[in-house]
């Protein structure tokens, strides 16, 4: 199993619109790196739920539930998404502040790349968010 961490405005799309569709493609990736991450994605993966520019927190865990195919807004082959589905909400949101203050978290994507969209995790990086938004 793979871990990951994906973000996304809570303005655009929220956790909380998530769960209440139930499912989504995860789509709008004009990266090619992380679209590269979307490719290696497989089904059953852990991902984390960002919520960016507004909160800059971890709220929950989303599951892979469909490998990575053409991205059905566009008709530019080289633009992929996945289906996510709602796994798990955290009981306490996890902030970039306390990610960043966490030596464990120390080389995290989100905080070496925090422009990037997509994202793998160490499964220990991905254990430790998780044991912070536990409390």
């Amino acid at each position: 199993m793979n871990y990951w961490l994906v973000k996304s405005e809570p303005h655009k799309y929220s956790w909380e619109k998530f769960n209440q569709e139930g499912h989504t493609f995860w789509d709008g990736v004009r990266n090619y790196q992380a679209r590269n991450n979307l490719r290696e994605m497989k089904e059953g993966d852990l991902v984390l739920f960002y919520h960016s520019n507004e909160g800059k927190e971890v709220v929950g865990i989303a599951k892979v539930a469909k490998t990575a195919y053409q991205d059905p807004t566009t008709t530019d082959p080289n633009w992929l998404v996945v289906d996510l589905v709602p796994h798990e909400t955290l009981k306490t949101p996890v902030t970039l502040e306390t990610i960043k203050a966490d030596e464990r978290l120390k080389d995290v994507g989100l905080v070496r790349q925090g422009r990037l969209s997509v994202m793998g995790m160490k499964r220990e990086e991905f254990d430790r968010i998780v044991e912070l938004g536990s409390r």
